[in-house]
């Protein structure tokens, strides 16, 4: 549903403008109810239409909360969720503590990611990208199932 890489601007209130592409489905299906969160596990931003954040948080919510590593997903997660709604322009605003957390400023690059999004202050997305272009930043092993993918 959500794919490619978008170059985007944050203005002096923190708000950004969607994409032409992606506001009319954004508005028509979810009424342009979203979710930001945080993703603990590079410096940028999830963001999720209404109805796909519901299936996450319900499956955080599921998991034991006397688990240590489940506990800090749910904290960081839930936690940093914060329920946004575009306005009638198709920009929404990005709450401060979320800014803050994955450094955004002026210039962002959003990227699609099928059924999310991601938020990435520009140049920490071009030095990620390039790491992993060059093959210097390699991530870890492929997951067996992407071994046996094929187009």
């Amino acid at each position: 549903m959500f794919r490619g890489v978008s170059e985007i601007s944050l203005d002096a209130k923190g708000r950004m403008a969607m994409p032409a592409r992606y506001r009319d489905l954004l508005t028509e299906k979810y009424a342009g109810r979203l979710v930001a969160t945080v993703d603990f596990s590079g410096r940028c931003l999830l963001l999720y239409p209404i109805d796909g954040w519901d299936i996450i948080q319900q499956k955080l919510e599921s998991l034991s909360s006397f688990d240590e590593a489940s506990r800090r997903v749910q904290r960081m997660l839930i936690g940093h969720a914060h329920d946004l709604e575009m306005d009638g322009s198709g920009r929404i605003l990005l709450p401060q503590i979320l800014r803050t957390r994955a450094q955004l400023d002026k210039q962002m690059a959003l990227v699609g990611q099928g059924a999310k999004f991601e938020i990435w202050n520009k140049e920490n997305w071009d030095a990620q990208a390039d790491g992993w272009f060059s093959g210097e930043e390699r991530g870890g092993d492929l997951p067996p199932a992407l071994l046996n993918l094929s187009l």
